[in-house]
């Protein structure tokens, strides 16, 4: 698949811009599926007159790497840097098969690394990794998190690169909250290395003192989706736990908007931009403090942190929000000055100078 600019390949190479082409799981064209961060980089420099190629939007695994590798082979001599999105578990290998073609073909690449278990991939398959990662000119991470993680290999620290992930934020219309209620908000994937039970258990034990609480949980109706709301059935709270799914923009603006608290409950994590979006519209973040989050959130500043599967914790934060409106609102104000560091235009200036480091220097 290909995002084709207004800018031809003279006319971009004319202004210095490279014929850029994304590689990796591109599955947010696909109903229900979220547009990833590499997407999104593709589209906006797509409009800023980049040629732009992504691949692939294919579903299943095998079919999207033998797309993946058709598209490099036939597009290899309309290609000047390849940028691959990285992730852990079976989708290395993809990345491992397609950036030892890019090498055979001669094409330089870029590694974006996404996700909370890296860091634990890495120190399971310490040589696989390393090996596929000393491949890339250059390696970007979306937080320190990662970028530490991976410095522990001494020959690639000097190709990492820290680049936050992008927020469209005039899409994240701003409401402040010097006072909350305990409406409370979690949107991801029923995924266990998400743990959304823990959601539902802070929400039984907010509600003995606070009866008036309700909580939303968004996300792909798949993975521990029915489990969940079992579990909310066996709490007695399925008058106030509501599942409206995934959430397009137009339902995402509305279900933040008419909520004041965002539960991160999270096991792995690495630069949230589900987090992101909350602190953009203004919510307080009660968060775990797992993987990356301490790296995005500071306790106390632009979020409030408790350990990993403690509910008492999270309750614990959400009842300071309600009691402390003061904190509420610097929350509140602190984590929409966070979101806003992730604004396309300081990103992308961020991504060009890397695009002339790798091609020009």
């Amino acid at each position: 698949m290909a995002i084709t600019s207004v800018a031809t390949p003279r006319s971009a190479a004319a202004a210095g811009r490279p014929r850029l082409c994304f590689v990796g799981p591109m599955l947010g064209v696909n109903p229900g599926w979220v547009t990833s961060q590499g997407e999104l980089l593709a589209g906006l420099l797509a409009s800023a007159d980049y040629q732009v190629r992504i691949t692939s939007h294919r579903l299943e695994r095998l079919p999207r790497l033998l797309d993946i590798l058709g598209s490099l082979v036939a597009w290899r001599d309309e290609i000047d840097l390849v940028v691959h999105q990285v992730f852990s578990g079976p989708a290395f290998a993809v990345t491992d098969a397609a950036s030892a073609l890019c090498r055979a073909l001669g094409l330089p690449q870029v590694f974006a690394l996404h996700g909370g278990a890296l860091p634990e991939f890495a120190a399971e398959h310490g040589r696989w990794v390393r090996r596929v990662l000393r491949r890339a000119e250059a390696i970007v991470t979306p937080s320190t998190y990662l970028a530490q993680a991976f410095a522990a290999y001494p020959d690639l620290i000097a190709r990492i690169h820290t680049i936050p992930n992008i927020l469209e934020i005039e899409n994240y219309p701003y409401r402040h909250r010097p006072v909350v209620r305990p409406r409370l908000l979690w949107m991801r994937t029923f995924h266990e290395i998400y743990h959304p039970q823990m959601a539902v258990e802070v929400l039984a034990e907010l509600r003995r003192t606070h009866p008036e609480a309700i909580l939303t949980m968004a996300g792909q109706e798949k993975g521990l989706h029915s489990a969940v709301q079992a579990l909310a059935r066996q709490r007695d709270l399925s008058a106030f736990v509501r599942f409206p799914g995934f959430l397009g923009p137009e339902d995402k603006a509305r279900e933040f908007a008419n909520h004041d608290i965002y539960l991160n409950t999270n096991h792995v994590d690495n630069m949230p931009v589900s987090v992101l979006e909350a602190c953009a519209f203004g919510l307080p973040v009660v968060a775990t403090a797992v993987g990356g989050v301490p790296h995005l959130l500071r306790d106390g500043e632009t979020g409030l942190l408790g350990p990993d599967g403690d509910v008492g914790a999270m309750v614990g934060a959400v009842r300071r929000l309600l009691d402390e409106p003061e904190l509420a609102g610097v929350l509140s104000a602190n984590g929409r000055h966070l979101a806003e560091s992730c604004a396309w235009e300081p990103v992308q200036a961020r991504w060009e100078a890397l695009f002339a480091e790798v091609l020009y220097a």
